[in-house]
């Protein structure tokens, strides 16, 4: 078959596990062959360096405009998103866009924001990193709930809790495209014991 094509939004001040983990949990799965399930890209605003939380740097695959339509879109927390692209009016534009067009739209952390302000939770349950639970309630009065889970299926949108709760929402996805038992032996690989 051919490999699912993930993309993960990258910005500046985006929070490093966020981005890391789920591009480490689909970038290793591979089948009993060891081919390859899933093709995994960073994309950005513009192909430059970017700084994560703390200074980490991070330098994009693609830009918005050649990145095309994954399979799956992954938008990532932080500090970058809720208190710095809530405000990019492009950004936003482009995520509201693409949720139409993609397989799973799955956000992690504070990534949660940005589906909010782009009005895509609207009359949803949703999570979000638990000290931003208040916020995301009060802000976004639309959203139906606002519960503290470790991540919440809608099937074509995804919301999840903050950095391990990320990887533990990829390797969920892993399961339900490809099968609990690649999911579970890649978790093994990344020694990720949450997942059971």
């Amino acid at each position: 078959m051919e490999p699912i094509v993930v993309h993960i939004l990258a910005f500046n001040e985006v929070e490093v596990l966020d981005l890391s983990g789920p591009y480490e949990v689909f970038s290793i799965t591979e089948n009993e062959n060891k081919e390859k399930l899933f093709k995994v890209f960073i994309v950005a605003e513009k192909k430059e360096l970017l700084h994560a939380r703390n200074r980490f740097p991070v330098f994009p695959h693609l830009t918005l405009e050649e990145a095309g339509v994954p399979d799956i879109l992954v938008i990532p927390g932080g500090y970058g998103a809720e208190e710095i692209e809530i405000h990019n009016r492009k950004l936003l534009n482009w995520i509201k866009e693409m949720e139409p067009k993609v397989k799973i739209l799955a956000s992690i952390c504070t990534g949660a924001f940005l589906l909010a302000e782009a009005g895509i939770l609207d009359g949803m349950e949703v999570t979000t990193h638990w000290m931003d639970q208040e916020t995301l309630r009060k802000n976004y009065p639309k959203i139906k709930k606002v519960v503290n889970e470790k991540f919440i299926d809608h099937g074509h949108i995804l919301t999840s809790g903050g950095v391990s709760r990320g990887i533990l929402m990829s390797l969920y996805l892993v399961e339900k495209l490809v099968g609990r038992k690649i999911a579970e032996f890649t978790a093994r690989r990344m020694e990720f014991d949450s997942y059971s």
